[in-house]
């Protein structure tokens, strides 16, 4: 990152959904088009098939070709690394993904996002020790990492300090049930937002986008957003990427808000 010119971007996750078409895409678009048409709609997309199977490197190099020089996706990393008893056992699934292809991508892979269960409570050995398993590059591609953890024992210093320790992002979860954690630990910031709702012709109200438009502001100039959770102290830091994605919620109208966001913060 240029920390000089840090990036904002927005995006959903995923690009097919079929409620999406005649809405997001226009009626009669062709379903092969679509991650071209997303990509030109929106700097980011988060992929969510990774997180329930291995994808084929060729599904990554279409990704690639398919979408804009500048365009930017993440990474839901998989199910079978995150959802075990032992974390520190998770180096094998950890690996395979990595080879798994997702180099394929290239300058446009962006920040992997381990989501753990919300049952999966803190364990700071156990954390630590898989933390310390994440790859900090691939094949001469630097890696980017972010934990989602949705277990209220995780709202602690210690669980800050390790992510801090390792360089790795806590996703800033907000408008759900979920626990949020808006402390800053990486050189980038991954929020997940999920609250659009029905009736709102962006998916959020003008008030609501004003806000989000704000945080990502705020985070990309290294301050903390007033208005969410933080475990410790919120304090200034250093520009930031950030990479906010509408995800959840009333999903039909995700791509309106990610779209309305980006235009607010452009503005």
């Amino acid at each position: 990152m240029n920390a000089a010119s840090p990036t904002i971007r927005t995006g959903i996750g995923g690009w097919t959904y079929e409620p999406w078409r005649g809405v997001f895409y226009p009626p009669r678009h062709p379903q092969k088009r679509e991650l071209e048409y997303a990509g030109r709609q929106l700097a980011t997309i988060e992929i969510n098939g990774t997180f329930y199977g291995s994808q084929k490197p060729e599904s990554f190099r279409a990704w690639h070709d398919q979408t804009p020089d500048d365009f930017v996706f993440s990474l839901k990393a998989p199910r079978f690394a995150t959802n075990r008893r032992v974390l520190a056992e998770a180096g094998d699934s950890i690996r395979r993904f990595i080879e798994s292809g997702v180099t394929e991508l290239k300058q446009k892979l962006g920040p992997i996002n381990w989501q753990f269960a919300p049952t999966k409570a803190f364990d700071a050995a156990d954390f630590g020790a898989f933390l310390a398993l994440l790859p900090q590059q691939a094949e001469g591609l630097p890696l980017r990492h972010a934990v989602e953890v949705r277990h209220d024992s995780f709202r602690c210093p210690a669980f800050i300090d390790l992510a801090r320790e390792h360089g790795v992002a806590i996703v800033m979860a907000a408008d759900s049930q979920y626990p949020q954690i808006a402390d800053q630990t990486a050189p980038f910031v991954y929020a997940r937002i999920m609250g659009t709702q029905e009736g709102e012709e962006k998916g959020y109200p003008e008030q609501a986008l004003d806000a989000w438009a704000g945080r990502a502001k705020d985070w990309a100039a290294g301050r903390a957003p007033e208005g969410l959770d933080y475990v410790g102290k919120p304090e200034a830091g250093k520009p930031r990427d950030v990479f906010l994605y509408v995800i959840s919620g009333h999903k039909v109208l995700n791509p309106a808000a990610a779209m309305a966001i980006a235009e607010k913060v452009a503005g």
